[in-house]
């Protein structure tokens, strides 16, 4: 599974299994955003009844397996961040996007874990497989 990343400094994609990161001049299409009534929503993205909210508070991120009907904290520990991205066909793979540094889940937002490369100002993500 690959991410493609939007930054200042121009688009990538990157390896969430290696880690490899090359230049990319494809366009990014981040899913859109599906609306929601919760207070300050950054972004967000769904995958089937799976819904994750990137918001401007502590912990950054909401996450619902039922559509929003009911919301749970993730990312306690996280840096504030800007954008989303949930895998269309697994729901527990996110990966979420800080302003310099991407985290993965793979359990539905119960766990995160830093992608190990550092990029300038992130300003959008997208999951392809």
């Amino acid at each position: 599974m690959n991410v493609l990343v939007r930054t200042a400094a121009g688009c990538f994609a990157i390896d969430l299994e290696t880690a490899e990161i090359e230049p990319w001049d494809g366009d990014l299409e981040p899913a859109p955003v599906p609306v929601l009534n919760l207070p300050r929503v950054l972004d967000a993205a769904a995958a089937g009844p799976t819904i994750i909210a990137v918001v401007d508070a502590k912990p950054p991120l909401l996450v619902s397996h039922d559509v929003g009907t009911t919301w749970r904290e993730s990312g306690r520990g996280l840096p504030r961040g800007n954008a989303i991205a949930i895998a269309d066909d697994d729901p527990d793979l996110a990966v979420y996007a800080a302003r310099n540094r991407l985290y993965v889940t793979r359990d539905g937002g119960v766990f995160w874990t830093a992608v190990p490369v550092e990029l300038a100002e992130i300003e959008a993500i997208e999951l392809r497989g």
